[in-house]
């Protein structure tokens, strides 16, 4: 059975606004979640773990993301508004980014169907404490994305790069 859903997806490459974005959302009253990488990423530096060690098995890192993303999207209530920093559609690019089936993230994607996704343009690339992309795989990982979505049915609701996240999220919301 498929379920539809009250959520919104805000996806794109790495950096792209989409955490930034949301957290404004959040402050704005908005249901958000974070993108499930960086929680996972945060709760293993929290025990002590370096990126590079978190990161070193990729296989296991995106199975493990997968599968919390999958738990996450079972508890949600599909007719709560909730905005989502990547879905789970963003795990097929990923998998594939690092050579693994996607048969197993396609069949989850098509368990729900989430009300809009906005894919975020990618501006300046920056590195941070989790991000182990480069501007090149970055790139790769951004087109994967929105070739995902779309192959699932998404019309992406494509959110071009703006100076302010006051700006992008005021593009978001009156596309809602």
């Amino acid at each position: 059975m498929v379920i539809k859903t009250n959520w919104y997806v805000l996806t794109g490459g790495p950096c792209s606004g989409k955490s930034k974005t949301l957290e404004y959302l959040a402050s704005l009253g908005y249901f958000t979640f974070p993108e499930i990488a960086r929680v996972l990423i945060d709760l293993e530096m929290a025990k002590g773990k370096k990126i590079e060690e978190i990161r070193k098995d990729e296989v296991k890192f995106q199975n493990k993301v997968l599968q919390m993303k999958i738990e996450l999207e079972n508890k949600l209530s599909p007719e709560q508004t909730i905005f989502l920093d990547r879905g789970i559609p963003d795990s097929v690019a990923y998998f594939k980014e690092v050579g693994l089936d996607t048969k197993k993230v396609i069949e989850e994607s098509r368990k729900r169907i989430y009300k809009k996704v906005f894919f975020m343009k990618s501006f300046k690339f920056e590195k941070d404490y989790a991000r182990i992309e480069d501007e090149e795989m970055a790139e790769r990982i951004s087109k994967l994305i929105f070739e995902a979505y779309t192959k699932l049915g998404y019309q992406l609701i494509e959110v071009p790069v703006m100076k302010t996240i006051e700006e992008k999220a005021k593009f978001i919301l009156s596309r809602l």
